[in-house]
């Protein structure tokens, strides 16, 4: 197989998201877009739970890559047994359907990626007509390197909008404003420092604070922020930042 797939045509199936945003990009890159044939690059851009299903009544291919960050090359192996060559090949980057995604592609993201051998220079070559950096991930390791990526990503969302309700519900008129600043300073610091970059009360040990914002907070939200200050707890005395003593009052709040 050749090591360049310029000018390959690519089938793209799903135009969602994440497929719309990849066609552009590989139209862009001088590839013609087009309906698979037996030798394209088909790319299936589809939810998780439809991708077996679609794999399954593919018709012959080249090389066959799917953009799930949960799944590896075992979801394709019915395309593999009709001859085609396997890659899985993740955008890490969230996708929301407005126009920005297609400049922050080009920005240069990483794409998690999951190849055979004779399939990595292609895949690579792929990765970087796009603009991104290949990140090679074992098979076996696809399901965690991509709940690291949800945990990090999806529940950050989850979190910054229970904040910004808490704060309307405090009577902040522009909660925005507010918690830009410090959410940006602390994923900054995090991606930097590590764990040096705890901040706040239960870095402290300050448990009767703890006490204080989960008396506070709605309901609905007290789960979540039992479990983070239970797990900040956690690493800060991995840390070295808590002794196991000053963590023992917030484990027993949370």
């Amino acid at each position: 197989m050749s090591a360049s797939p310029r000018g390959r045509a690519v089938g793209i199936i799903g135009t969602g998201r994440v497929g719309s945003v990849l066609a552009a990009a590989l139209a862009d890159a001088g590839h013609p877009v087009v309906t698979g044939r037996p030798d394209d690059i088909t790319i299936i851009a589809v939810p998780d739970d439809a991708l077996a299903s679609v794999v399954a009544g593919l018709g012959p291919a080249n090389v066959v890559a799917h953009t799930s960050g949960a799944y590896g090359l075992r979801v394709l192996e019915p395309a593999v047994a009709r001859g085609a060559r396997p890659l899985a090949l993740h955008p890490a980057m969230t996708f929301t359907g407005r126009p920005e995604d297609l400049a922050r592609l080009r920005k240069g993201i990483s794409f998690g990626v999951t190849a055979p051998p004779d399939v990595r220079p292609l895949a690579e070559e792929l990765v970087r007509e796009l603009g991104g950096t290949p990140e090679w991930i074992a098979d076996e390791h696809r399901a965690l390197y991509h709940a690291a990526l949800a945990h990090g990503a999806n529940h950050l969302v989850t979190l910054v909008n229970d904040a910004l309700d808490a704060l309307r519900a405090a009577g902040v008129t522009r909660p925005e404003k507010v918690l830009d600043p410090l959410v940006h300073a602390a994923l900054d610091n995090a991606l930097r420092l590590g764990d040096a970059a705890l901040t706040g009360p239960v870095s402290r040990g300050d448990a009767q604070t703890v006490a204080a914002h989960l008396a506070a907070l709605p309901a609905g939200v007290r789960p979540a922020y039992r479990a983070m200050a239970r797990r900040t707890a956690q690493r800060a005395v991995a840390a070295g930042r808590l002794t196991a003593a000053q963590a023992a009052p917030i484990e027993e709040l949370t």
